[in-house]
């Protein structure tokens, strides 16, 4: 008998699964993939691209080369809706897709929750397809107008990077304009060493920026901040750390006390063992992790192999996350600051490992879908 496994989303874990396939892909098995774009966009390049170092080209994975090469189908829709119990998926545009074997790669989305009354002057980093293409409008709106107010919301890693990056892309462009940085009153890169903390706060004021630590709600003129000090602005990014997609409520799937989907050490549902999830989307039962690429690029590997595993009857492999990840924050200008636990680093050689990593994964991905196993992949950086 035929079984069919749907994978939801183009992410970064998908693309090792697909890759999977490509070079070993169990016979009597239906593989479709199902996301919004043929591309996926690299998150880890979005500040660069702003901030001009790459094109958009450079930054995205063009999916149809390992579809085609794991025998798959690709289908360009938007998931709304699912019911485990009756294994079936909703989508935007077309019928909804029954499925043996499900895993969901879909991310987060962004909150917005305290923000949404700035209405069409809000623009949230993700989702990652509208971000790019609505970002070339706001740097032409700001070279066009003199004073040009750009306020980025969110002290974390994603609101330091783009504040830094929309900086130099105005400097670049010779726009006549300021960029604000609104993060909470933990400061910038909370969980972060404070060595860390203090050397791109150090940058971030040679650049230039504004930065305001307290938490702000949107207004019809900007970000109103607790203090009562209103940040003008022209437009707003939102970096404000991540939610769960609301259809996932409705979904029958076993969520933890956020909505996210609850999974074991396997990354499979605790309520339904022919679902797994990778990435935001999803919360381990038995450990905590930060809500970050590296954890779906990491997991990838580990992903196919549990997915071949259920096909055909083999074993589950844990993923087993690791204790502390490497950051490298870009900084706007070809400078990076590295950030491991408790050990931190600065300069241009920053930037040139950070780009060699982020390049490369491009490239892994777009080379041969065939020549590379997924342990190879796995133990790259």
């Amino acid at each position: 008998m035929t079984k069919r496994l749907v994978l939801v989303g183009g992410g970064h874990a998908h693309l090792s699964v697909l890759r999977a396939l490509a070079n070993t892909r169990p016979a009597g098995l239906d593989v479709v993939l199902i996301t919004p774009s043929k591309y996926q966009n690299y998150s880890g390049m979005l500040p660069g691209w702003v901030a001009g170092h790459y094109t958009q080209a450079q930054c995205r994975v063009d999916l149809d080369p390992l579809v085609q090469a794991a025998g798959a189908r690709l289908v360009l829709d938007q998931i709304v809706g699912m019911d485990a119990a009756r294994r079936c998926i909703g989508f935007a545009h077309g019928p909804h897709v029954e499925y043996d074997l499900l895993s969901l790669d879909v991310g987060s989305e962004t909150d917005t929750s305290w923000l949404e009354t700035l209405g069409d002057k809000l623009l949230p980093v993700k989702p990652l397809d509208n971000f790019f293409a609505s970002w070339p409008r706001i740097l032409a709106a700001a070279k066009a107008k003199k004073n040009y107010k750009l306020v980025v919301v969110g002290g974390g890693a994603a609101g330091v990077e783009m504040a830094l990056a929309a900086q130099q892309a105005f400097t670049r462009a010779g726009v006549d304009g300021h960029v604000d940085l609104v993060a909470s009153e933990s400061g910038l890169l909370p969980g972060h060493a404070n060595a860390v903390q203090a050397r791109v706060q150090r940058f971030a004021v040679r650049a230039g920026l504004g930065l305001h630590f307290a938490r702000g709600v949107g207004s019809e003129d900007g970000v109103l901040l607790a203090d009562g000090h209103l940040v003008p602005a022209d437009q707003v990014i939102a970096a404000t750390g991540a939610r769960p997609a609301v259809w996932l409520g409705l979904s029958k799937l076993g969520l933890d006390e956020r909505g996210y989907i609850l999974v074991d050490k396997y990354h499979r549902s605790v309520s339904h063992l022919n679902v797994f999830a990778v990435g935001d989307v999803c919360a381990r039962t038995d450990a905590v992790m930060s809500r970050s690429g590296v954890h779906a690029v990491h997991a990838g590997p580990v992903l196919a192999e549990n997915l071949m595993a259920i096909v055909n009857g083999g074993s589950l492999r844990p993923y087993s996350p690791k204790r502390r990840s490497l950051y490298l924050l870009a900084c706007g200008s070809r400078y990076a600051v590295a950030s491991w636990g408790r050990w931190s680093t600065e300069g241009q050689w920053v930037w040139r490992w950070k780009d060699w990593i982020d390049q490369g994964f491009i490239r892994r991905f777009s080379a041969n879908p065939r020549s590379q196993t997924p342990q190879m992949l796995e133990n790259t950086p």
